[in-house]
């Protein structure tokens, strides 16, 4: 222990929990080193904060906290159980409800540290105060109620509308965690370190809010015992007599209060009531069971009963408004409350005054026309601003596409995004004509004026216009030939390609109707190997006609193939 500041086993625990990434473990050591003074705020708002995290483990924290109760040292056992009051009293509900149903008691009856005199004095309170913090729980555990937090006063306190039945059932837990605090029993003398005030500070906050809601409990109890069987008003009688006792022992723990420095204005005043209402009660309790009651004294009429029963409720009132003001804070009385209402509706109008000059936000764009995103226009080309393409007629006629005629010049398609302008077709409403393209027998080509896809030249931008000529019977133009002088050999196929070819076979369809002889044309156009550069050289085209003559065989190839085998 130490007065000066934390111990070295303190550093070096938490420089362990911070190597091993223990956050909440060296939250915890930091709340309970060895140093003689109370848990320090910043340590306790951290540990409140992580109960109301949802991704931190309640039983780990607690855990954690009830391992540091079994320190041998009398400062990190003490400041241990205060962080677990301070946890119960301010952080979220869960903590009370896992220790509450963990049925883990603190093991603290026979806790004695040897190490001092100190040791010595504080040992006995530390005892006191852990069974105080085990009776809470276990009252939480058997009423599912945090008594220092639930609803107090005559509109809708939870005790003063309790029914009779369950009123006698909870009382007595109530009583006995009141008990459980009272046996504290420390005096003005004993509060001599910070260790021991904070503790104190955290009970006397609990007793105000335990005897308010004890005091409710009473005066429900009183209203009710008249109406009450012979049972139940022997049991209510037996708990209003335990009430005026513990009644006395709270005056004196105010009184210790007062002694070491609690404002006298935090502190409520105990009205006690009067002893006609004692003897009322044994006297209906007599009256019930047919015995007379005690000593020289007669059966009080049931008007008498009545009137003994409303003085002592607005007797037990007056305590019930006392506390209940101390656990609420300090009030303040009407006029200075309405004073505060005033000033602050003057500031709300003089802020709402000011917004619009200095809130840049106060006043809303006009709204832009909305407009259909290019969400594929992938390369950033606007769409065209006329009607699309099928959308022209004979007396006014689509424009042409802007761009060069060879194949060469466009490799990658990036003169338009054809996607791009389907999309803003599709958001003005402008579909194209229902009619459909020329169907075709091949899969290799599609109509030049698909819709959408403008006027390409080209299907495939890698080969040379030269090629595209030759293949598909094309005359080559001399821009082609200036686009193939440009490439130079790059991108040119291996084998040369006569023009005598193209020349003979311009006029000749490359595609018929029948899917066969379409494909064998195109088979007889393409160099394969040096057969083919030769035949390409100086001997007339292979394949058939592009006619279809008698006698045509539909599989060329084949004969082809057989040729060097005969």
């Amino acid at each position: 222990m130490s007065q000066a500041g934390q111990t070295i086993n303190d550093r070096i625990l938490a420089a362990k929990h911070s190597l091993a990434g223990q956050g909440l473990a060296k939250a915890v050591c930091k709340a309970t080193t060895e140093e003689i003074i109370g848990p320090k705020k910043k340590h306790l708002d951290y540990l409140l904060h992580c109960t109301n995290e949802p991704n931190v483990s309640i039983p780990t924290l607690a855990n954690l906290l009830i391992e540091r109760t079994l320190n041998p040292s009398w400062v990190v056992v003490y400041k241990g159980l205060i962080t677990i009051h301070h946890l119960m009293c301010y952080g979220n509900e869960r903590f009370t409800q896992y220790l509450a149903s963990s049925n883990s008691n603190f093991q603290l009856s026979n806790f004695l540290d040897k190490t001092g005199v100190q040791g010595y004095d504080m040992s006995p309170f530390i005892r006191r105060y852990a069974k105080y913090l085990s009776e809470k729980s276990v009252s939480y555990r058997t009423v599912a109620l945090d008594f220092c937090k639930v609803k107090r006063g005559k509109d809708g306190g939870t005790l003063r509308t309790m029914t009779g039945d369950k009123l006698l059932k909870t009382l007595p837990v109530l009583q006995a965690q009141i008990d459980g605090l009272l046996e504290f029993d420390c005096t003005s003398q004993d509060l001599n370190n910070g260790v021991i005030n904070s503790s104190f500070m955290l009970l006397f906050r609990d007793l105000i809010r335990l005897f308010a809601c004890y005091n409710d409990g009473v005066i429900n109890l009183l209203e009710k015992y008249f109406d009450m069987g012979k049972k139940q008003a022997r049991d209510a009688l037996d708990l209003y007599k335990k009430f005026l006792i513990r009644m006395d022992r709270v005056a004196e723990f105010l009184k210790v209060a007062e002694n070491v420095g609690i404002d006298k204005g935090d502190i409520p005043d105990l009205a006690k009531a009067p002893s006609s209402l004692l003897e009322a009660l044994e006297g209906h309790l007599a009256s019930l069971e047919g015995r007379k009651p005690g000593s020289g004294g007669t059966t009080p009429t049931q008007g008498g009963h009545r009137v003994n029963v409303a003085a002592a409720v607005n007797v037990l009132n007056t305590t019930s408004n006392a506390f209940g003001t101390a656990a609420n804070g300090a009030a303040i009385d009407e006029r200075t409350a309405q004073k505060l209402l005033e000033e602050e509706a003057a500031a709300m109008e003089k802020f709402r005054e000011n917004a619009g000059t200095h809130n840049p936000f106060a006043v809303a764009p006009p709204a832009a026309a909305e407009e259909t995103p290019n969400i594929l226009d992938l390369f950033g080309v606007a769409a065209p601003a006329g009607p699309p393409a099928w959308e022209g007629s004979a007396d006014h006629p689509a424009p042409a596409p802007v761009g060069s005629d060879k194949a060469s010049d466009d490799l990658l398609q990036l003169a338009g995004n054809p996607f791009a302008n389907m999309l803003n077709a599709a958001g003005t409403g402008s579909f194209p004509p229902a009619a459909a393209p020329p169907p075709t027998s091949s899969p290799f080509m599609a109509p030049a004026s698909a819709a959408g896809f403008g006027s390409v030249q080209s299907s495939s931008p890698f080969v040379s216009d030269n090629s595209f000529s030759n293949v598909f019977g094309q005359p080559t133009s001399a821009v082609s030939t200036g686009s193939a002088a440009l490439f130079g050999d790059i991108m040119q196929p291996s084998g040369g390609v006569g023009a005598t070819n193209g020349s003979k076979d311009g006029g000749a369809k490359v595609l018929t109707g029948d899917l066969d002889s379409s494909l064998a044309n195109l088979a007889s156009n393409l160099s394969f190997g040096p057969s083919g550069n030769k035949s390409l050289i100086g001997g007339p085209a292979r394949g058939p006609p592009m006619a279809k003559p008698a006698g045509f065989n539909p599989f060329p190839q084949q004969q082809q193939m057989a040729h060097p085998f005969m």
